[in-house]
């Protein structure tokens, strides 16, 4: 185990963005990553816990859920394990929080932008171009142009980020490296480009955290490895015997090909003996060419 915690385990990444007296760390990266759109200057942590408005629908529990100082919804969530329908899980989630904004009696249905930002560590498309960051809007399908603002969802595909320390050019780019590498680090970077990092290299020790903190991390820490180790050993098993039956199953073709090759080889030598049997008897060459498939020039030259 590194220096640092680990962001990719919840407890990690709830002790580093989802506390109030460490809200500054959430604002600066939001910043970041919404730079040129928003500064944001203050949040509050909404309960995470949103309940059903009635017993037969679903209660969910967001990772991070805050509003800004300009009334933004923003649901941040981690997600270490890949999953079939994440995006559909995604959008659920949203909706969630954009139908919770309804008022009883005559309401003017204004609502809250809402944003969802999710960290995946895995890939979500692996059948397009590899990119760190998506963005999805609900836009005019021709025009391109935002049709409502009030909806969006920011995926991060940490696998795609490749970049070296020296490489990031931006501060987002600084706030993805370091995530990404964070339990594997020694020093924290880029500490002197941003007051930020510091704090955060003073959050992210475990040195610094109480021994009830430590526990509880390293309990989940445990876990989480534990989880990976399990997932890691079964893909390779599945690998393996992926190969081993791949092999077999050469081996088998292979087999079903070399008697196939063997019987046709066997059937030319037998057509040729016969085609020469007929000649020697002083058949016609078209007879012989009709019976054994040869053409009057094979015929000639056996």
């Amino acid at each position: 185990m590194g220096r640092f915690i680990n962001p990719f385990t919840d407890y990690g990444f709830k002790f580093l963005f989802g506390r109030e007296v460490e809200k500054e760390l959430l604002i600066d990266f939001l910043n970041d990553l919404l730079v040129g759109e928003h500064v944001i200057t203050d949040i509050q942590f909404l309960n995470n816990e949103q309940l059903p408005e009635v017993k037969t629908e679903r209660g969910i529990i967001y990772d991070i859920y805050c509003v800004t100082d300009t009334g933004e919804r923003i649901i941040v969530e981690m997600q270490n394990r890949e999953q079939p329908y994440f995006k559909d899980r995604a959008l659920f989630y949203l909706s969630r929080a954009v139908t919770q904004q309804a008022k009883k009696g005559i309401w003017d249905f204004q609502l809250d932008a809402v944003y969802g930002v999710f960290f995946m560590n895995f890939v979500m498309d692996k059948d397009i171009p590899a990119k760190i960051r998506t963005d999805i809007v609900l836009a005019d399908r021709d025009t391109g142009k935002v049709f409502n603002g009030k909806f969006r969802q920011i995926f991060i595909e940490l696998p795609n980020f490749n970049k070296e320390e020296d490489e990031c050019s931006t501060d987002f780019e600084r706030w993805i490296y370091i995530l990404k590498h964070m339990d594997t680090l020694d020093r924290m970077p880029f500490k002197a480009r941003k007051a930020v990092f510091e704090r955060l290299e003073k959050m992210a020790s475990k040195a610094n955290m109480t021994q009830e903190e430590r526990a509880q991390y390293e309990e989940e820490w445990k876990f989480y490895n534990d989880y990976f180790n399990t997932l890691d050993f079964a893909q390779k098993k599945g690998l393996e015997e992926g190969r081993k039956k791949g092999l077999e199953e050469g081996l088998e073709e292979g087999r079903k090909e070399g008697r196939k090759e063997g019987k046709e080889e066997g059937m030319l030598e037998a057509r040729i003996e016969t085609a020469r049997k007929l000649k020697e008897l002083g058949v016609a060459t078209e007879a012989i060419a009709s019976a054994t498939g040869f053409s009057p020039d094979e015929i000639e030259s056996l």
